[in-house]
């Protein structure tokens, strides 16, 4: 059978708790050259999706964080400089990922991760999710957050 012929196996939807919760652990390095705009010799946090989800389990609700403020409390808490924002975001997706994973499958909305208080509906992000931009809103109006 030709390559072109083959038929591609269905792909399996990914199990994101499982991908939240085995991650290596946070890592901080030292910077040996300039990286994110900060400098050799700086602190970088290269955090973990479970660190995310923590910080975010964290954000009490009508309260809502930037993706920068969440890399600022993730270095603080790891003493480092800065957060990896390029990992952070990848992690971000993770636990929010997860949560919704976790809210399908029959948890309760106060019991997932609250990470619509991060990611509102106009952040790049909001659109990769599986649960939609609209869940988004919903929720960001259901505490005040968005109009």
């Amino acid at each position: 059978m030709p390559k072109s012929a083959k038929k591609k196996s269905p792909r399996k939807p990914a199990n994101w708790v499982a991908r939240r919760d085995g991650c290596r652990p946070a890592e901080v390095s030292v910077l040996g050259i300039p990286f994110a705009g900060h400098q050799p010799g700086e602190k970088m946090l290269i955090s973990s999706p479970a660190d995310v989800h923590r910080q975010l389990r964290r954000i009490r609700k009508g309260q809502c964080l930037t993706p920068a403020q969440l890399r600022e409390r993730l270095a603080a808490a790891a003493s480092a400089d800065f957060t990896c924002p390029l990992t952070a975001g990848i992690f971000l997706r993770i636990a929010a990922e997860a949560a919704w994973q976790e809210h399908e499958n029959g948890a309760a909305i106060e019991d997932i991760a609250p990470f619509w208080r991060v990611v509102d509906s106009s952040h790049p992000l909001a659109k990769k999710l599986a649960c939609g931009i609209d869940f988004i809103r919903t929720r960001r109006r259901a505490e005040g957050l968005e109009e």
